[in-house]
This record gives C-alpha cells, sequence and structure tokens, in this order.
C-alpha cells in the first residue's frame, strides 16, 4: 500500500506542475523563456534516456522471461517488447492528431500573445499580424477571439482534450513510480518540468476565450490532475486482468508501451517547444544536461 500511494503521490506531484506553469503565467513580472528552453530540453534529455537505457530494458526483461516462469521466452519477448513500444508511439500520435492545434497544450504561443497574462490593462495582441509574421507560424500562433456563443463549447472541449492528451503522461510516471520508487521520482520530475510550460500554453487560448484569469487557471490546474486520475483507472484495470497482481508479461508490454509514448512526447512536443522558447544551444545543453543527470542517478542507485 505505501509503494502504491507514493507512486500516486508523485504522479499528483507530476501533474499539478501546469499549475505551477499557469501561476507563473499570471503572477510573474515576466516569463524567463530561455529558463523554458532549458527545462523542457532537460526534460527530454531525462525521458529520452530513462526510457531506452531503463524502462524498454526493464519490458524486456519482463517479456523475455521463460514460459515457465510467466514470459514468451527470449525469442517472442524481443518480438513482442518491439511491438509495445512502437504500439505507444502510435497510440500517443493518435491522440495528438485528433487534439486541434488550437487546444492542443504543447502549443508554443509567442511572448507577444502572453503579455495580456502578465498585465490585465496590456493591449490585445493583434493576432492576426502575429499569426501572418512567418516567425510565428501556426500552430505557434492562433487567434483565440471567440464569441460568447462558443465559450462553454470550447471550454468543454478544451478540458476533455487535455485529459486524453495528460493522460498517458499519469500511467507512465505512475507504472515507473510502482516498479521503481527511483525511477518514478526521476520520471515524474521530467514530466513536472515538461508540466510548467505547458501550463502557460494552456493558459494563453482559455484566457482569451473567456476573459477570466481564474478561468484560465482552474482549466490549467484541471489537465494536470488528468494525470492521477488516468493513473488510478489504470491501476485499477491492471489488477482487475491480473486478478489482484500484476502478470509480468502485462507489466512488460505496459512499460515498452511507456517507453514509446515518453519518446514521442520527448521529439515531437519537449525537443519543438524548447527550440522555440530558447535561443542558440539552450534546447541542446538542456537535452545534454537531462541525460547526464538521469545517468547518474541510475549509477548512484544501483
Amino acid at each position: 500500500m505505501t509503494a502504491i500511494l507514493m507512486a500516486f503521490g508523485l504522479t499528483l506531484f507530476a501533474g499539478l506542475a501546469t499549475g505551477v506553469g499557469s501561476a507563473i503565467a499570471f503572477f510573474a513580472k515576466r516569463t524567463n523563456y530561455r529558463f523554458l528552453s532549458i527545462a523542457t530540453g532537460f526534460s527530454a534529455g531525462v525521458m529520452l534516456y530513462v526510457s531506452f537505457v531503463e524502462i524498454f530494458v526493464k519490458g524486456l526483461n519482463s517479456l523475455a522471461l521463460p514460459v515457465s516462469k510467466g514470459g514468451f521466452g527470449p525469442y517472442w519477448g524481443h518480438w513482442i517488447n518491439a511491438a509495445a513500444f512502437f504500439g505507444g508511439l502510435v497510440l500517443i500520435a493518435v491522440i495528438d492528431r485528433f487534439i486541434p492545434s488550437a487546444e492542443n497544450p504543447h502549443t508554443v504561443h509567442s511572448k507577444e500573445e502572453t503579455v495580456p497574462l502578465h498585465d490585465p490593462s496590456a493591449p490585445v495582441p493583434n493576432f492576426e499580424r502575429i499569426a501572418a509574421d512567418p516567425a510565428h507560424a501556426a500552430p505557434g500562433a492562433h487567434d483565440h477571439r471567440v464569441h460568447k456563443g462558443h465559450l462553454l463549447r470550447m471550454g468543454l472541449f478544451t478540458a476533455l482534450a487535455l485529459t486524453i492528451h495528460n493522460f498517458p503522461e499519469g500511467l507512465a510516471t505512475f507504472l515507473a513510480a510502482l516498479h521503481d520508487p527511483q525511477l518514478g521520482l526521476a520520471i515524474a520530475i521530467a514530466i513536472a518540468l515538461h508540466n510548467i510550460p505547458e501550463g502557460i500554453s494552456v493558459s494563453v487560448p482559455i484566457y482569451y476565450a473567456t476573459g477570466s484569469r481564474r478561468k484560465a487557471f482552474g482549466f490549467s490546474l484541471a489537465s494536470g490532475l488528468a494525470e492521477p486520475v488516468g493513473a488510478g483507472i489504470a491501476y485499477l484495470l491492471i489488477l482487475a486482468l491480473g486478478g489482484g497482481q500484476i502478470p509480468p508479461t502485462l507489466m512488460g508490454v505496459l512499460f515498452a508501451g511507456v517507453a514509446g509514448i515518453m519518446v514521442f512526447i520527448s521529439l515531437d512536443e519537449l525537443l519543438p517547444t524548447s527550440r522555440a522558447y530558447g535561443r542558440g544551444h539552450d534546447s541542446l545543453y538542456g537535452l545534454l544536461g537531462g541525460m547526464v543527470m538521469m545517468a547518474l542517478s541510475l549509477l548512484l542507485m544501483k
């Protein structure tokens, strides 16, 4: 029970970071974009390294167990592990495909778009000019002016989209923490860093849709809470399928799938976001720093 509570706690910690990002967007005097670039690059480095070096290997170790011990054997274990990895990639890609870019929590918004979040007295940006600027081509900038009749529909749709999008992240954090608390802590920190700029990006369209800083903050926080909710549902399903215990084959498939999910998030969301927020080699420095930190952590835990 202690391990389960710790896993839920780490998942909740990672999810609440979206609220931290939203709070920064509204209460900080200005957004430190260089910090966001390095932080998201660092998160990508941690996720990529731990996915290929630790999580993917853990999945293989479970799936390649002899049939007498509940595995599929060395030969089929490798095939199923690879299939589960690419299955995770496809799953998160499909989810990402069906979330429109204007509501996608990982959409990068220009500095001009975020000014009114810090200063309510600031004029509303000229969205047509921003969107027409090649430096802010879609999906980097959007016209967030919405008629009042569309506000409720947009808010509900955004909440649903964010919940679906963050569900796999909660699953990844929870499974890793349940199997290895130290590994789970590292992943939770990586996802928390990744959720901070997500919280800022979520706040922008909702603020312009509703004109309410409170609603924008609330939706941003709720999007992160989808992670522990998703973890709880996933754990109940695992227990139901495993009869109270998680079979090694099921755990192996889930680990390989989680590795695929984290690789996709890193390559499709974190690295482009890091590049958009930073300058020069900031994203690369963050990426290498995350890999080095994760490697040292794993070595010290041996």
